[in-house]
């Protein structure tokens, strides 16, 4: 019984003499330690990364168990399996880890992330999604089949080289134009960068998710397939029952009408402008700011 209390002893005084001569410096090291294992948790539980770490730890409990057991020719097939993990891990991983790379340059916490859009941009976006939803719901009573994708910070130059440049002003007659039926780019996705139709007639890469609903056809699979591969947003117009869908970020959200579409696609492309804005950015308005505000009182003070 002594062993045990001696033992309690000895832990709670280690206990004690860590948070005594604990620094800020070790506070914020674990912080950044439990908030990376949560981003790396939550980020395998999103996608289909999670049953390839079951099979990859799968193949370490085999490691082990052969070494303990002294299997020699399952041990050497093992260990040279094991030497190979990082190399397959970031081949295998590679669309995931890409985008959680996007994600990490583009986010709001981001130095060199993107900067407010201005006035001018912001009115050429405005006018964009107004045409983009006004074709939206035209084609939703026609049943006519849409693919648009929103580029925002990833540049889609891949995507667009796939397809016929257009570069023109976004109209909704040009939007539906497009997609008519008999038009020869119709089948294909248009892009639409800085408020403008870009590019139409473009192949988007599949989504490689198998748990999506039968139903959903190969626009509504590309759809998420872009979303999942960069930060574009993409609007999806089913030919088969008109439905209006929006993927972002690998997810799909149906049910969609013009106004509905608009209200989301204005929170996404021009609100959330302001928030992603670099910490760069953020610093040189706060500047800016400053100096306006000096020079108005200096003005001020001056025709007194």
């Amino acid at each position: 019984m002594q062993v045990v209390w001696d033992a309690i002893k000895s832990f709670w005084e280690l206990i004690v003499y860590i948070v005594t001569n604990i620094r800020i410096v070790d506070i914020l090291d674990i912080l950044v330690i439990a908030f990376l294992i949560y981003k790396c948790i939550e980020f395998f539980s999103k996608t289909r990364g999670g049953q390839l770490v079951k099979g990859l730890l799968l193949l370490l409990a085999m490691a082990l168990i052969a070494d303990w057991l002294d299997m020699v020719t399952v041990n050497w097939i093992m260990v040279r399996v094991m030497d190979s993990l990082l190399i397959a891990a970031v081949i295998i991983f590679h669309p995931e880890i890409r985008r959680a790379l996007e994600r990490v340059g583009t986010s709001k916490w981001s130095f060199f992330g993107k900067g407010a859009i201005t006035d001018s941009e912001e009115e050429r976006i405005n006018k964009c999604i107004d045409a983009a939803c006004k074709a939206a719901g035209s084609m939703q009573e026609q049943k006519c089949g849409a693919l648009m994708v929103f580029e925002r910070t990833t540049k889609l130059g891949e995507i667009v080289a796939t397809g016929t440049l257009i570069d023109a002003e976004a109209t909704s007659p040009l939007i539906g134009n497009v997609f008519y039926p008999k038009s020869p780019l119709h089948d294909g996705a248009m892009i639409l960068r800085q408020g403008k139709v870009y590019a139409a007639g473009c192949i988007l890469p599949l989504t490689q998710n198998t748990a999506l609903n039968k139903e959903l056809g190969t626009r509504h699979r590309a759809a998420i397939g872009m979303s999942e591969n960069s930060d574009a947003v993409v609007v999806v117009v089913s030919e088969e029952t008109g439905t209006i869908s929006l993927a972002v970020n690998g997810e799909l959200r149906r049910g969609f009408d013009a106004i509905t579409l608009h209200n989301e696609l204005t929170e996404l492309l021009v609100d959330s402008s302001e928030s992603n804005a670099s910490f760069f950015t953020r610093i040189m308005s706060l500047f800016g700011k400053k100096n306006t505000e000096e020079s108005k009182l200096e003005n001020e003070s001056d025709n007194k």
